[in-house]
C-alpha cells in the first residue's frame, strides 16, 4: 500500500529525474513521418525530397538528437575507433593527446582514452579500451614509465608513441632525446657556460635517454658533467636545487643547469628565486617538453621542444597504414626536437 509520503518521494524523484535521450522515432513523431524517411536524412543517404530533409533535420535539432555511435559501430565492419593509453603525469602527454583530437578526424579516426595511475593499473586501463572495440591502440611513454616491458593486447595493433629509441616489436614515433640534450648544452655553451648541471633521474625510457644524451654532449666538449637527482616533479626540482645552492658562489658552482622536464625546471627556477638567486644574471635554467606553463609571461624557461603535433600525425599516418596493410614491416619515425629559447637563459656573470 503507498502512503502519502511515498506518493511524495514518488512526484518529487520523477520530477527531479533526468530526461531520456531524444530518439530517432522522437524525431519521426515530431514531423510526422515514418522512422525509415527519418533514417534516410539522418544519415545523410539518398531518397528524401529537399523538403523533407529540412524538417526533419530542424525537429533534430530542436530535440538535441545526436545519434548513436556506438550502435553504428555494431552495425559496422570497422569501428574506427583508436584507443589512447596514457598516464597525465607529464604535461607533454596531455599535449599529445590534444594534438591526437585535432588531427584524428582527418584520418577517419575517433578517439577512445584511457589513462593509468597509481589507483589504476594498466590492465584496467587496457581492459576497458578493449571493451570499446578499438581497431588499433596508441601508447603514450612520454614520461617515466616503461610501457615496452608491459603486455600489449596481441589482437590489434599497438604504436609506441614519445618513448625512445626501443627494440620493440610494435610501431612507433619516438624522440631523438639525446639531440634535444645537444642543443641544450649547444645553447647554453655558446652563451659561455662550462659549468652545466644536469637534474634528473637516472632510469626510465626517457629519463635514461636525456641523460646519456647530456653526458654525450658534455664529454664532446670535455666539460665536467655533474649530475644531482631529481624526479619528474616540481618537488625534485626543488630538492636538486637546493643541494646546489651553498655552491653557486664557488669556482666549482654550476652556471647554468638542464632539466629532465619543464617540472622539474619550473620547480628549480622558483627554489632558485626564492633564495635571491637571479635567473638567468647568476644561474641559466633550461626545461624540456616546451608545455604551456614554459611560455607563461612570469616563468619565460628555454626548453627544449618535441612538437607534438608533428609527433601526433606521424603516429596517425602509421596507424593507418598499418590497418591498410597490417603485414607490412614495422614503421619506426624519429622525430628531432628543436630549441624554444626565452629568458631563462644568458651569458654567465
Amino acid at each position: 500500500m503507498t502512503t502519502r509520503d511515498d506518493a511524495t518521494a514518488l512526484e518529487r524523484d520523477s520530477s527531479t529525474a533526468l530526461p531520456a535521450r531524444p530518439t530517432m522515432q522522437d524525431v519521426a513523431d515530431r514531423v510526422g513521418m515514418s522512422r525509415q524517411l527519418v533514417s534516410i536524412v539522418l544519415r545523410g543517404a539518398p531518397g528524401a525530397s529537399e523538403a523533407s530533409k529540412d524538417r526533419i533535420l530542424a525537429a533534430a535539432r530542436e530535440l538535441g538528437y545526436h545519434p548513436d555511435d556506438s550502435a553504428r559501430m555494431l552495425r559496422r565492419r570497422h569501428s574506427g575507433q583508436i584507443g589512447v593509453l596514457f598516464t597525465m603525469r607529464q604535461p607533454f602527454e596531455v599535449d599529445l593527446v590534444e594534438a591526437l583530437y585535432r588531427r584524428a578526424g582527418d584520418y577517419g579516426f575517433s578517439l577512445a582514452l584511457s589513462t593509468m595511475g597509481s589507483a589504476r593499473s594498466q590492465e584496467t586501463a587496457l581492459a576497458e579500451l578493449m571493451r570499446q572495440r578499438i581497431e588499433a591502440l596508441i601508447v603514450l611513454d612520454a614520461g617515466d614509465s616503461d610501457n615496452e616491458q608491459v603486455p600489449l593486447p596481441t589482437g590489434v595493433p599497438a604504436l609506441l608513441l614519445g618513448g625512445p629509441n626501443s627494440a620493440a616489436a610494435h610501431d612507433r614515433v619516438t624522440l631523438e632525446n639525446g639531440a634535444g640534450l645537444e642543443l641544450a648544452v649547444s645553447h647554453l655553451t655558446n652563451l659561455g657556460h662550462e659549468r652545466i648541471a644536469y637534474l634528473g633521474p637516472q632510469s626510465g625510457p626517457n629519463a635514461a635517454d636525456r641523460l646519456h644524451g647530456y653526458l654525450a654532449a658534455m664529454a664532446t666538449r670535455a666539460f665536467p658533467a655533474r649530475v644531482i637527482e631529481s624526479d619528474f616533479t616540481e618537488a625534485g626540482g626543488h630538492r636538486a636545487a637546493t643541494e646546489i645552492l651553498q655552491e653557486l658562489d664557488s669556482p666549482q658552482g654550476p652556471t647554468a643547469l638542464v632539466c629532465v622536464n619543464d617540472h622539474c625546471a619550473i620547480g628549480a627556477l622558483q627554489t632558485l628565486v626564492r633564495a635571491g638567486v637571479r635567473v638567468p644574471e647568476d644561474v641559466s635554467v633550461i626545461g624540456f617538453d616546451d608545455s604551456s606553463a614554459a611560455a607563461l609571461p612570469f616563468v619565460r624557461l628555454t626548453s627544449v621542444r618535441p612538437d607534438p603535433d608533428h609527433m601526433a600525425q606521424l603516429a596517425l599516418e602509421a596507424v593507418r597504414a598499418r590497418l591498410d596493410q597490417p603485414a607490412s614491416e614495422l614503421s619506426v619515425s624519429r622525430v628531432t626536437p628543436t630549441l624554444s629559447v626565452r629568458d631563462s637563459t644568458a651569458a654567465p656573470r
